[in-house]
């Protein structure tokens, strides 16, 4: 049986580039601070150091992840990120949460406290509303693999998955925030990209939400 991704390691792949990384950036004023939560391998926080000057600090569950951040030279703490955070309010100006949302087990706990520690936030995920995912489940009557990345339903750690209308009905919940900006990664295929710009709760597979607080 194929390993499982509900517990990575990051030994294994030390350093990646990500196409949702430079939509990222682009978002990070130069010199800002920056809270990456669930940073992985520190590879996002590598490019906004390069690129934007962010004076970054991470969180990451797992051991490994650790590990290699540290090794970097990446100042990174090891925890939960669905869970009260260690930092104080204001301690940031963005925090950032890239494709782990749908990983979590409160993922309302998380985007509140981005809220809290930082004025503005950034949280990408893949959309489970994604055509092909909606095709599958309708033909063939089982759990989408479209954004599973090849693992089954029972050894992913993607337990919550969601739609852009799902995250929109999250930040209502969570309150105190609006959506400002909504980027996507584009799929490199024309007629994907251009119905994306219409449809995109149907054709846009990799969503970059940035929210922001609403009460100063």
């Amino acid at each position: 049986m194929r390993n499982d991704n509900r517990n990575y390691n990051y030994n294994d792949y030390p350093s990646e580039k990500r196409m949702e990384y430079e939509l990222v950036a682009d978002l990070i004023p130069t010199g800002a601070r920056v809270l990456d939560l669930a940073c992985g391998n520190g590879a996002l926080m590598e490019q906004l150091i390069e690129t934007r000057q962010a004076i970054c600090e991470g969180m990451e569950l797992s051991p490994s992840g650790v590990e290699v951040c540290r090794k970097k030279g990446l100042e990174v703490i090891a925890g939960r990120v669905d869970e009260k955070l260690p930092y104080a309010d204001n301690q940031f100006d963005v925090a950032v949460c890239n494709v782990t949302i749908q990983m979590l087990m409160y993922p309302e706990m998380l985007l509140s406290e981005m809220k809290r520690v930082a004025p503005r936030q950034i949280i990408s995920f893949p959309n489970f509303a994604y055509f092909k995912n909606r095709l599958e489940l309708l033909l063939k009557g089982r759990m989408p693999k479209q954004l599973l990345f090849g693992y089954q339903w029972y050894n992913t750690g993607h337990i919550h998955q969601l739609s852009i209308r799902d995250f929109e009905e999250l930040v209502g919940a969570v309150g105190g925030l609006e959506i400002a900006t909504r980027s996507f990664v584009p799929m490199g295929m024309k007629p994907i990209d251009m119905l994306g710009g219409v449809f995109p709760g149907w054709f846009r597979k990799v969503v970059i939400m940035e929210t922001r607080r609403t009460n100063g």
